[in-house]
């Protein structure tokens, strides 16, 4: 609970559950906001009475801090990733008031990029900046032509914009990779990070060729492996006890995080649910949501992955927090996103649970029932964007 505002407010919501980690909060509560910051949380009872130029009550609802998207891909240039969607059309009505951009631009394009896309969009975009120069505006394997994989360019990109670029993005895929040797491409990526004091977004090669225990041992304390519960060859499971690899467990015990990063074939529910089973929850949910998903039915979002974990076995709280306080903390921004304290950036995100929902589709076709949180109302610094 914090202290109720002694000033005029702009916008005070009200919800039968008002979730925020850092606050111990999980109830009924109001979130009351001035300008574009939370101003006061708590008991619904404790701000009722203080004027506010708009109060909404959403009822029966879960409001939890404007969602954390650590993986996706915004794009508003026409010609730029071939990944990339209108942030402010995919991810900001669906309750991703933050997304960082995995690669969707390079050291020779991210000037193109920030003007395009991070300064007109309403949502907030961070990059994790890609290893190949050229983003992913090529038609072909972005890292397969080694004049691309420049770590020079890179870090000196990064540590030109460090506010906006929190690190590099690598994916060793074949698919990524092409013809070029994936423990090369690792080895730079790698390089250009040390070079710019900044992590790595890890995209693990999936197959039998590099084996995952040795790229883990490349990796350092604070990168984050994305695609963890992708059911390909090379998983977080040993093929021969279904147990989580001794390496995946020593990682994590290093300080190497593990992110879903779902997209169209990184979430298998049986690799899920057996990490899960055995304690291996994810760090981070996100969606890797890009063009492939506009217009699915039904919608692939972040509450809807969220929800796709719950089935799998995370406990429902654990699984908001990996959505919003946790990519936070990643990002380096505890205090401005992912949370509902005073003086935090007013983004937020009502969340409804939907019995009825289309069931839960892993990327492998596997479906699981149960329901579905979905987004139904957003606020993005302040202003309603979504559901008012």
């Amino acid at each position: 609970m914090t202290a109720p505002p002694d000033e005029p407010i702009d916008l005070l919501v009200r919800a039968n559950r008002v979730v925020s980690e850092d606050l111990a909060l999980d109830g009924p509560g109001a979130v009351a906001i001035r300008g574009d910051r939370i101003v006061s949380t708590g008991p619904p009872e404790t701000l009722h009475s203080f004027g506010a130029a708009r109060a909404i009550d959403l009822g029966d609802v879960v409001v939890v801090p404007g969602l954390v998207d650590l993986h996706g891909h915004p794009d508003r240039r026409q010609t730029g990733s071939r990944y990339g969607v209108d942030p402010d059309r995919e991810f900001l009505p669906r309750g991703v008031t933050t997304v960082l951009s995995q690669g969707d631009a390079g050291a020779a394009d991210w000037a193109d990029y920030l003007e395009a896309t991070v300064r007109p969009a309403r949502t907030r975009i961070l990059m994790a900046l890609n290893l190949s120069a050229r983003g992913e505006s090529q038609a072909g394997p972005a890292l397969e032509d080694p004049a691309d994989v420049d770590a020079g360019a890179c870090a000196r990109a990064v540590r030109g914009d460090p506010a906006r670029i929190w690190g590099i993005a690598v994916n060793t895929s074949r698919a990524v990779t092409g013809n070029n040797d994936p423990r090369l491409v690792l080895d730079r990526a790698i390089a250009a990070a040390e070079d710019a004091g900044v992590p790595v977004l890890f995209g693990s090669r999936r197959e039998a060729d590099v084996p995952l225990d040795e790229q883990l041992a490349r990796l350092r304390p604070g990168d984050i492996v994305t695609y963890c519960f992708s059911g390909t060859p090379e998983n977080v499971l040993d093929d021969r006890t279904g147990e989580v690899r001794d390496s995946v467990r020593a990682a994590r015990q290093r300080g190497i995080l593990f992110d879903i990063g779902h997209g169209m074939a990184s979430f298998d529910f049986r690799i899920a649910e057996a990490a899960i089973a055995q304690g291996f929850a994810p760090d981070t949910i996100s969606t890797d949501q890009y063009r492939r998903h506009a217009g699915s039915t039904p919608q692939h979002d972040l509450s809807r992955t969220i929800s796709k974990l719950i089935a799998a076995g995370m406990p429902e709280l654990d699984a908001f927090r990996a959505a919003t306080s946790r990519p936070a903390a990643v990002l380096g921004l505890p205090a401005e996103i992912g949370s509902l304290a005073p003086g935090s950036c007013a983004d937020l995100c009502a969340l409804r649970w939907n019995p009825d929902a289309a069931p839960l589709v892993d990327t492998e076709g596997t479906t699981r029932p149960g329901g579905c949180w979905e987004p139904v109302f957003v606020v993005r610094a302040g202003m309603v964007v979504a559901g008012g």
